[in-house]
């Protein structure tokens, strides 16, 4: 027996008898992934691009006061004058320098040991390698204010118990707020914070190398130093990269830890940091407009050279590569 298709070569085909193409149908609207995304676009939408729409408004604008007795203030349109001057005020400089002493210390120990411990939790039959991770990542699970609370009572003289070590050993107790030693009392707290984090990254970022590379240089005779030196260190480049401007952008936009230890040291000012001056411009001296074109400039800064640094680094990954 001959079925109907084999009868009618043009419904075979996907034709009608006529010689017009069938049309499949589908019963799924085509908006209905928008059911799906909507809220989150809408949600995304609200909570970053509108305040981001609207800092920048404020950022054009200024208050004008006129009249006699008292004056009446009015919103005014003010142009590129308050980026003028959050581009030339002293203390925002003065905060990228020590927020670029902070960075000098956090980010190299942060991304050297995070590359360390994802290469020895990445070793054949490591122990405790789950207890490692999860121990690794806690501290990224604490929020920035409570880690700064925590290290704080630790930095602070009278109730740290570091100090109280160093005292019952007989050695000078170190000072850990001072004006050169509070740069790396904060830089550990950063550290502290997003080792784990960038720890899982590289961690992750080895775990999807084939694990054929990894037998084939073990036949050539290598051990795994060599294998991590010359095997996984150059597939780990783009990771590397990644968790780099990571790292860069959150030393730019570090505030919780020097926010946190104002109180306790002489040595942090209101002003330490470039995000603590748009804080106190904004929620302080209650100038939101001039809080909000220095909360531009930084981000401009802080785009500037995430893109700067990305494209020098993937030159080199590039030519490694050739």
């Amino acid at each position: 027996m001959t079925s109907p298709s084999d009868q009618n070569p043009a419904a075979s085909a996907g034709r009608t008898p006529s010689g017009r193409e069938l049309k499949s149908y589908n019963p799924a609207p085509r908006f209905a992934p928008w059911f799906f995304v909507g809220p989150a676009v809408l949600l995304s939408s609200c909570t970053l691009l509108a305040p981001f729409v609207y800092a920048i408004i404020l950022s054009v604008h200024g208050i004008k006061v006129s009249g006699g007795g008292f004056g009446v203030r009015r919103e005014v349109y003010a142009g590129f004058s308050n980026y003028v001057a959050a581009a030339t005020n002293p203390e925002l400089w003065e905060g990228f320098g020590r927020m670029l002493r902070v960075g000098i210390v956090s980010v190299p120990l942060t991304l050297g040991c995070a590359l360390l411990f994802a290469l020895l939790l990445d070793r054949p039959n490591v122990r405790f390698a789950r207890f490692s991770r999860l121990a690794l990542f806690v501290p990224y699970a604490v929020p920035g204010v409570i880690a700064s609370l925590m290290w704080g009572f630790i930095y602070l003289p009278g109730v740290s118990p570091v100090r109280e070590m160093f005292l019952a050993s007989g050695l000078s107790a170190p000072d850990f707020f001072g004006e050169r030693s509070v740069f790396f009392s904060i830089a550990n707290i950063s550290f502290w914070g997003a080792v784990g984090f960038n720890t899982v990254i590289l961690f992750t970022a080895l775990r999807g190398i084939s694990p054929e590379l990894y037998d084939a240089a073990r036949i050539d005779g290598c051990s795994e130093w060599q294998i991590a030196l010359h095997v996984k260190l150059p597939l780990l480049l783009p990771a590397v990269t990644l968790t780099g401007l990571f790292s860069l952008v959150g030393t730019i936009q570090i505030f919780s830890e020097p926010k946190t230890l104002e109180p306790l040291s002489n040595a942090i000012s209101t002003t330490w940091v470039p995000v603590m001056l748009v804080y106190r411009e904004t929620f302080i001296s209650t100038n939101v407009y001039s809080g909000a074109a220095t909360a531009m400039f930084v981000a401009a800064m802080t785009t500037l050279v995430s893109l700067v640094l990305f494209r020098v680094m993937q030159r080199r990954n590039q030519g490694r590569n050739a």
